[in-house]
């Protein structure tokens, strides 16, 4: 099964395709343009967590559509070579696991695994800049409501979901791979850029290592077919007031390209084991 990689920019994209080491083979599908590299087909979506949704959607349901195809395997690809466990955080977030337990995947399902993938900010001292933080939530940090008392998530209004728990077990073997800090991700819709909201932030998210635009949407629509998320991020500046002087995006990009080269395997492994799992019970 195929990994299909969603980021915000064409940068992202090619840094991740970068990670082959050959030219990836491109493809239109319905609302995107796939490019194939190795494992992954990767789509540059928008920034923004309604972009990332809407993009991840499209991908995933052009690859079950007869004639579009972006994941199958029978198709030559000229670019390429030759259960989540939910943390403890989930029980107070409305969160839910990405599998059911008694999930069967269609014989011909493309892809075994969504990840957000791109730079973002870091959290300091957690996740300093050159860092890379891989999600052990994926947390939408500003969905809610402003009160007089402060900002309610949406969770707290009692509707929706505001976490999406990836796989404990290939959140650890990607850490282990790349070296990334595990923490929570908050995917934002405005950028932080004051100390006052990065101390709101932290207040709120005890937890967080990093902030991104794109996650919580890439993990919706991902769940809606149920396909596990992973995000990974590699952190281009820190969480705080705006220093674009500060950035080192080039360094960070760099950072994406080196871990894809090292995870590719492990993603690998982990869909092809994760599959024959929940097919097993239902072999004769």
């Amino acid at each position: 099964m195929r990994v299909l990689v969603v980021t915000a920019v064409p940068a992202e994209r090619d840094a991740v395709t970068r990670a082959v080491g050959r030219p990836p083979s491109i493809r239109a599908v319905p609302g995107a343009e796939v490019h194939r590299a190795g494992p992954f087909d990767v789509v540059a979506g928008g920034a923004g967590p309604a972009a990332a949704a809407a993009a991840t959607a499209f991908a995933l349901a052009a690859a079950l559509t007869p004639g579009t195809g972006a994941a199958d395997s029978s198709t030559p690809d000229l670019g390429a070579p030759g259960s989540g466990t939910p943390d403890s955080g989930a029980r107070d977030s409305g969160a839910r696991d990405s599998r059911s337990p008694d999930f069967r995947p269609p014989d011909d399902a493309p892809y075994g695994l969504v990840v957000s993938a791109g730079i973002g900010g870091g959290f300091a001292p957690a996740a300093p800049v050159g860092s890379l933080v891989v999600a052990s939530g994926i947390v939408a940090a500003d969905l809610g409501a402003e009160t007089p008392d402060g900002f309610v998530p949406v969770t707290g209004l009692g509707f929706g979901r505001d976490l999406f728990v990836p796989p404990a077990s290939l959140v650890r073997e990607v850490a282990e791979a790349t070296g990334a800090v595990r923490g929570r991700v908050l995917t934002v819709s405005t950028v932080t850029g004051s100390a006052d909201r990065t101390a709101a932030l932290l207040a709120a998210h005890p937890g967080a290592v990093a902030e991104a635009m794109e996650g919580f949407g890439v993990a919706e629509a991902a769940d809606r077919l149920g396909v596990p998320v992973l995000e990974l991020r590699a952190v281009s500046n820190a969480v705080g007031p705006r220093d674009r002087d500060a950035w080192r995006i080039g360094e960070a990009l760099a950072a994406l390209t080196e871990a894809f080269g090292k995870i590719a395997p492990v993603v690998e492994g982990w869909t092809h084991d994760r599959l024959d799992r929940l097919r097993a019970p239902h072999r004769d």
